[in-house]
């Protein structure tokens, strides 16, 4: 009775303690073994008694604890007696480690009987079956996640007067089933949120790989210990925006600039910008707009950045003054039938030779044909034979070798007449081209 208090006393303090124990893949365990009896007391005899079976059946709690049932059969030979054996008990275990070798402790509860063959009257139920209490270790060693190799010793004290108290020694093979653990992380499929992967049982089988408390499905950076505000990331630089967000991890930004600063404020954030120390638009990469050609009007409003020009006509250059002038003296010469666009007549194809001849000599600078008619027909009528006239001069003058980008044509029917219309005379002269600079 001593050793089983001691047993119960040892069985309290490991379980209040809560030592690190195996927590078994595999919860239902049931063993086969072998027993071998041996009888306790000055007046019995020390033999070795051979049994078979031993059963038992187990379910692990948590913790390395399990409880059971188990039974056993032996012949027993006391001097020259001999007695047929049976136990059958209630148990409770606690491993006291982990891995493939795993000591225990043992304690229990059952009954026992030395059977002779004799009727006897006793207390309970007869002077044959004795209550029983036990307490014992053992050890297990695994072959694999299911199978086992066991050796156990107990000693079992009997309250009845006409028992044995006894030492019993089992050894056999243990199976392991129940709840699957797929990742080997000893937490079982069906209570494991991460059953595909090892983990720790307090994450219930997920893992945390950085250790900061955030398990790796919910953690945005799983290698880098980081905070919970920011999904398990960091925030290098204190910017309120963490480091897989913010484009420049080690400068504080802001959201406006995706986590980075804006030096010259011009909206362009430092890591995008070519000039971060010069204010300019996004689409020059923060920088300002160049002037190429000198002219004070910027690239990006020049339409001839590498020619001179003038702002009026944006940065290109254009026709002098005098040169417009001659062309319009050629032009007043190029006269149209009425109701025509045709180019007819040796004297207007000589003036617009002379005008391509002149447009060759002067490369800077575009032209703008204007047509004009007189007032003969409607409004509508007269604006789109005067375009039809000036587009005939430009389709003539390309015809002779003039660059098609250096001319466009406008239409202005009967308005700004050089003579009066109520003269044949006068509307002949009104039928007509005249040039600008462009």
């Amino acid at each position: 009775m001593k050793f089983f208090k001691s047993s119960i006393i040892l069985f309290l303090l490991l379980f209040v303690n809560r030592l690190i124990a195996q927590s078994q893949e595999n919860p239902w365990i049931f063993s086969v073994n072998a027993s071998i009896i041996n009888l306790q007391g000055d007046l019995n005899e020390k033999g070795v008694n051979f049994g078979l079976p031993a059963l038992s059946f187990s379910r692990h709690l948590g913790g390395g604890i399990s409880i059971g049932a188990q039974t056993s059969i032996a012949d027993v030979e006391n001097f020259s007696t001999s007695y047929s054996y049976r136990s059958l008990d209630g148990f409770a275990k606690i491993n006291l480690g982990k891995g493939n070798f795993i000591p225990s402790l043992i304690g229990g509860y059952g009954f026992s009987q030395f059977a002779d063959g004799l009727e006897r009257e006793g207390f309970f139920p007869s002077t044959e079956t004795s209550r029983t209490v036990f307490g014992g270790l053992g050890f297990s060693i695994y072959l694999s996640n299911k199978l086992a190799i066991n050796l156990q010793s107990t000693y079992r004290s009997m309250n009845e007067n006409d028992g044995f108290d006894h030492l019993q020694h089992n050894f056999g093979i243990s199976l392991g089933f129940g709840s699957n653990d797929s990742d080997k992380d000893g937490v079982s499929d069906k209570k494991d949120k991460c059953p595909t992967v090892p983990g720790l049982k307090k994450y219930e089988g997920c893992p945390d790989t950085d250790g900061d408390g955030i398990i790796d499905k919910d953690d945005k950076c799983p290698e880098v210990k980081g905070l919970e505000e920011f999904s398990g990331c960091l925030d290098s630089d204190n910017d309120g925006i963490p480091d897989p967000e913010d484009a420049c991890p080690n400068k504080k930004g802001n959201n406006e600039m995706s986590g980075c600063p804006d030096s010259d404020g011009d909206n362009v954030p430092d890591n995008l910008d070519k000039c971060i120390d010069k204010s300019g638009p996004k689409e020059n990469d923060g920088c300002p707009w160049p002037d190429t050609d000198g002219d004070g009007v910027n690239d990006n409003e020049d339409l001839c950045k590498d020619e001179k020009g003038t702002l009026e006509n944006n940065g290109c250059p254009e026709l002098s003054e005098e040169i417009v002038k001659t062309l319009n003296e050629f032009g007043s010469r190029i006269n149209f039938p009425a109701n025509s666009f045709q180019i007819i007549g040796r004297k207007t194809i000589e003036n617009l030779i002379n005008i391509k001849k002149l447009l060759d000599e002067n490369i800077d600078g575009n032209l703008i044909i204007e047509g004009y008619s007189s007032s003969d027909g409607d409004e509508q009528y007269n604006v789109r034979l005067s375009l039809e006239r000036a587009q005939s001069v430009k389709d003539y003058l390309i015809k002779l070798g003039v660059a098609p980008e250096r001319l466009e044509v406008k239409g202005y029917g009967e308005k700004n007449p050089l003579e009066d219309n109520e003269s044949p005379g006068g509307r002949a002269v009104n039928r007509r081209v005249q040039f600008k600079s462009n």
